[in-house]
């Protein structure tokens, strides 16, 4: 689940088209706490605003079998109440200050985030400290435990059961990852979340949420030795559990060993859409092959001026939209996905032979070296720009650490990813749709007697 619950404060991320990137100037600065928790402090006096970010190392990777969704319901938990915050009052007092707060789970990760004016971070850092350690958790059928688990199964029933291409893109995963703890998609199955108890939670929330599991991350006008003081007294008086040992269910994810075709059809439907999910690379087991795969399919299909979109949409005219993407973020390898939607007329069979023909052809004849220098530098630009937006940079730098990352990997990112080559770039494409390569097919159609 991702909330965005806003008061009067905005954010503002912006990309200057044709301008230079330019990140002098751009310092961050980490440490860490005496109970183990790591700070990382971006200066931005740009503004006298501030964002406040605490990532917890924790996600739907680490629930125990037959306990999915645990993760996620847990961030719902962390909104109600504390010994010393009524319920919805954490909410309360952030809006009351004008700012926006912000949750949301991932396989990987659990992320809390508040943007506030700047007088107001040391009370923010002093509501998470409050709900690190102060949860109130029971069995009241109106308690916040009980009460968010009907919420979680509503939002399950109206965010994917009611929507078609996430019902689909569900099935896939679950395919892809068949036998991998990212099987289950981070809402959970919704038996199971039925079934979740505040012993459940209490559990949970005594075995991961600690200091030496947390990453506080403070973008915003403020210098690192005033944030240092500022946590050394807030956060850095929590005792750490000690029950965090730091073993994830991270595990690599094998190669598909069959080709799979998955249809779901739906009166919703009004648009047919046509993807192929092949095994993708991660950046964090295969940095260097990661970046080489993003900018070969910038190149392939990453946009209006890719080889795909001009030969299908603008040449050939039989879709309205084609393009590649990889989900390289993760800890372990996501899938490479070639994804298009007919124009009218076309049926997704006639699609599917268009685009893998025009995919073939590409990766026969190769890419030049001027299509490979724009798609470097286009993600490199935009990595810069993405400088611009407190949110974004709070985000980058939490997901990187929590993942195992550093913060020069973040620095490096726009030289390592103009380092990647031509024959690199079109080598990574090659491997990853290799013809001995396995894929899963999905279709989105609409239900029968609708077209």
């Amino acid at each position: 689940m991702k909330r965005i619950i806003t008061g009067g404060l905005l954010a503002l991320a912006f990309m200057v088209p044709g301008a230079q990137a330019d990140d002098s100037g751009w310092a961050p600065e980490a440490f860490v706490l005496d109970n183990g928790m790591e700070v990382v402090v971006v200066p931005d006096h740009r503004a006298p605003v501030v964002t406040h970010m605490v990532w917890y190392k924790v996600g739907a990777v680490d629930e125990d079998e037959g306990k999915s969704g645990l993760a996620h319901l847990f961030e719902h938990v962390m909104f109600k109440e504390t010994e010393n915050l009524g319920p919805e009052e954490f909410t309360t007092i952030v809006q009351r200050n004008g700012g926006q707060l912000n949750a949301f789970t991932s396989w990987d990760y659990t992320a809390y985030f508040e943007r506030v004016a700047k007088p107001q971070l040391r009370r923010m850092m002093e509501l998470e400290a409050e709900r690190m350690r102060n949860l109130k958790i029971n069995d009241d059928p109106e308690g916040p435990f009980i009460s968010e688990r009907d919420v979680v199964k509503e939002e399950r029933r109206q965010r994917i059961d009611n929507n078609p291409g996430v019902i689909l893109q569900e099935q896939v995963l679950s395919e892809f990852w068949k036998g991998h703890p990212y099987e289950i998609t981070v809402i959970g199955k919704m038996d199971e979340v039925a079934r979740l108890s505040p012993e459940d939670g209490m559990a949970f929330y005594k075995k991961y949420y600690s200091p030496e599991n947390a990453i506080l991350v403070v973008v915003g006008d403020v210098e690192p030795e005033e944030v240092r003081v500022m946590a050394e007294d807030v956060y850095g008086k929590i005792e750490p559990t000690g029950t965090v040992d730091g073993t994830r269910k991270w595990a690599p994810v094998p190669l598909l060993t069959k080709n799979d075709r998955i249809v779901h059809s739906d009166p919703k439907v009004r648009q047919p859409s046509w993807s192929r999910y092949y095994n993708g690379v991660s950046q964090v087991r295969d940095r260097h092959a990661a970046f080489a795969l993003d900018v070969g399919l910038e190149v392939l299909g990453g946009g209006m001026t890719s080889r795909l979109y001009q030969a299908l949409v603008e040449d050939q005219k039989i879709a309205i939209n084609v393009n590649t993407y990889a989900w390289t973020g993760l800890h372990d390898a996501g899938p490479a996905v070639i994804a298009a939607s007919p124009v009218d007329g076309v049926t997704l069979d006639e699609l599917e032979t268009a685009v893998m023909a025009e995919v073939r052809k590409v990766l026969a004849e190769g890419f030049t070296d001027a299509e490979v220098e724009r798609a470097r530098n286009s993600l490199a630009a935009s990595a810069i720009y993405a400088r611009d937006s407190q949110s974004t940079m709070a985000n980058e730098f939490g997901s990187t650490l929590a993942l195992g990352g550093t913060i020069d990997d973040i620095l490096d990112y726009p030289d390592d990813v103009r380092a990647i080559t031509t024959e690199e770039a079109i080598a990574a494409v090659r491997q990853v749709f290799a013809e001995d390569r396995h894929y899963i097919e999905a279709e989105l159609v609409p239900a029968e007697g609708d077209q």
